[in-house]
């Protein structure tokens, strides 16, 4: 295997890799050929992804086992499922997106995750995590041909879901033909171990071992005490060597763990699993980051990274993160009040509580990837008078709304939820934008929800939110603000109450939610329309709309979420309840997923940018006429 130091600056020499074609290709070539491959797999996933930005150290901890799963399995036909997809890329590289990959994450660019619309080879669109057993087992019932297969490639970081065990449980209660792979990147291998493992493995995933063992279960069929004296005889064995017998216990035949990187043995093990029937769990053990020596000692660095930057962006100043204010304000707040936890599924350094976690190690909690836990565990805290703050992207908050009703709200408990990559998320897309939380939260009894629309708002939001003793949710953007001094104060602002930015005799008023602010802002001065920052979606400042209703002609209403439900229906709702028929142009995101691309690609796509919010102001202008 080639190790690096540096990512290439020029496209290498990939002469083998370039006759590829199509996966079918790979089950042409020796063992020998087969490692040169996937050299140059790994050699040309380091330069584009340094040309293009992207997840990172995942795809190099797996170029092996993909490699070993094409030539082994015949995709299409045979199903790879895909959990999460950070590790996918060499799976698009073999499967005839090579020359495109440079352009992945980019507007009419690859999609940075496994996609059905994109490929035949992605048997499943992914993006979230814990779904790959699930979506397999059903194409595995489902399918129409005996002979296709069905495997689960799934880290050990997203097999801590608890949908993940959900499907486990299922699958080894049938008898179909599947296999799931648990890519454990989180533990390595030492020599003596290793190859014990691997001999037994052999052994264990062997036509010879597996006849015996099915045979004599056939045989002890008729003789219960011997069946089960021999069955946990057989589980004792395999457990001093083996973390497997979860898994057996399941109705599960694992087999593992086994080095993740030695290509011959993952092929003689799959192929020797191939010809085994029922359900099947291989435990290969990676690094991430491997065969670049920077990712493997920084494996959580670089998990993705932007395009190698410039000298000019190098030595830029850059704004801090919403995130990283959060995490300040965090830590204030923990030094004052020790009844504060913080927690967070699974995501440490994006929610900016790194600096937390270490100065405050028994005020936090990692629960992993287990967004629905981490809702009820802060209902929990909360019954036991501490404060929780739950730090979570508005994406992954989807998948704890029962939590959030059934177990926060209806009990009325004292718990704030700090949620981050509210809107549009850029290059990830659909997968992972922020774009329905608005909708979802306010229509949720007890619950106050926030938009600040700046870095200081942030903060006087973040005090206002953890003094409520009853549900509070603050959503803020992925990235940097417009760049407003933070007072780092422990001032508050009213529940309720907007705050008027501009007030002008038009005719049109400005309603900003959030993060629009910026845009409104230019606006206003442009056509000198009044402005006001909204601040709160629920509770609404009602007086303050009713006020504007009756004195302007047309109310605009701007958010970074779907328009359907969201912070514009709050007031259209107002008005209608108050029977007042002022006119109102509700603006936001249309009733489409985003493509993939920036930011900025996303807003005008949906008709945000400065150019398209007025020109949607005119033409409702012009229909009053």
């Amino acid at each position: 295997m080639k190790t690096f130091n540096e990512i290439p600056s020029s496209e290498p020499s990939t002469d083998l890799l370039n006759e590829l074609r199509l996966p079918e290709d790979l089950k042409k070539l020796s063992k020998k050929d087969l490692n040169i491959v996937a050299d140059q797999v790994r050699e040309f996933l380091l330069y584009s992804v340094g040309v293009s930005g992207g997840h990172f150290g995942a795809g190099l901890g797996v170029v092996e086992l993909t490699v070993a799963l094409h030539h082994v399995f015949d995709s299409p036909k045979d199903k790879i499922v895909w959990d999460v997809g950070h590790q996918s890329y060499p799976h698009k590289i073999l499967t005839g997106r090579k020359k495109d990959l440079k352009n992945i994450r980019k507007n009419n660019g690859l999609h940075p995750f496994p996609s059905r619309d994109e490929s035949s080879h992605d048997a499943f669109g992914v993006g979230h995590s814990s779904t790959s057993i699930s979506a397999m087992l059903g194409m595995a019932i489902g399918k129409e041909s005996s002979e296709s297969k069905q495997v689960a490639v799934i880290g050990d970081g997203a097999i801590t879901g608890g949908m993940a065990f959900e499907a486990l449980a299922h699958a080894g209660s049938l008898e179909d033909d599947l296999l799931v792979v648990l890519n454990d990147n989180n533990m390595s291998i030492s020599n003596n171990i290793g190859g014990i493992s691997n001999y037994l493995n052999k052994i264990w995933s062997s036509k010879f071992y597996t006849q015996i063992r099915e045979g004599g279960k056939k045989v002890l069929r008729f003789i219960p005490s011997a069946k089960r004296f021999a069955s946990k005889a057989e589980i004792s064995l395999k457990g001093m060597f083996t973390p497997g017998a979860i898994f057996e216990e399941l109705g599960f035949h694992y087999i593992g763990p086994i080095d993740g990187h030695d290509l011959n043995l993952l092929i003689d093990t799959l192929k020797n699993l191939n010809n085994l029937k029922g359900p099947k769990f291989l435990h290969v053990i990676t690094t991430k980051g491997k065969g670049y020596l920077p990712a493997e000692k920084d494996q959580i660095g670089f998990h993705a990274i932007s395009k190698m930057p410039g000298p000019s962006e190098l030595s830029m100043n850059k704004k801090p993160k919403y995130s990283d204010i959060f995490g300040e304000w965090a830590c204030k707040k923990a030094e004052e009040d020790n009844n504060l936890i913080a927690i967070t599924p699974a995501m440490t350094e994006g929610s900016g509580l790194v600096n937390f976690s270490k100065v405050f190690p028994d005020q936090f909690y990692d629960v992993a990837i287990a967004e629905q836990h981490s809702m009820t565990f802060a209902a929990g805290l909360a019954c036991s008078g501490k404060k929780p703050v739950l730090a979570i992207y508005s994406t992954f908050l989807q998948r704890a709304y029962d939590q959030l009703i059934h177990d926060v709200a209806i009990q009325n408990l004292d718990v704030m939820l700090a949620i981050d990559r509210a809107g549009f998320v850029g290059e990830d897309g659909a997968t992972h934008a922020g774009i329905f939380d608005l909708t979802f939260l306010r229509c949720v009894p007890n619950l106050t929800l926030m938009t600040p629309s700046d870095e200081n708002e942030l903060w006087l939001m973040l005090n206002t939110g953890y003094d409520l003793k009853t549900p509070v949710a603050v959503r803020y953007p992925r990235g940097s603000g417009p760049g407003s001094e933070i007072s780092h104060s422990d001032e508050k602002i009213e529940i309720g109450k907007a705050k008027v930015i501009k007030d002008e005799e038009s005719d049109v008023v400005l309603l900003s939610f959030g993060s629009l602010l910026s845009i409104a802002k230019e606006i206003s001065e442009e056509l000198n329309y009044s402005l006001i920052d909204m601040r709160f979606v629920k509770p609404i400042d009602e007086s303050l709309l009713i006020k504007l209703a009756q004195s302007n002609k047309l109310l605009v209403t701007l958010e970074e979420n779907v328009v359907a439900g969201g912070a514009g229906s709050a007031v259209n709702e107002v008005l209608n309840q108050n029977f007042i028929s002022t006119n109102v142009l509700n603006i936001g995101i249309p009733d489409h997923f985003p493509k993939v691309g920036s930011p900025l690609d996303q807003k005008k796509e949906a008709g945000l940018s400065k150019e398209n919010i007025i020109e949607q102001i005119n033409k409702k202008l012009n229909s009053m006429k």
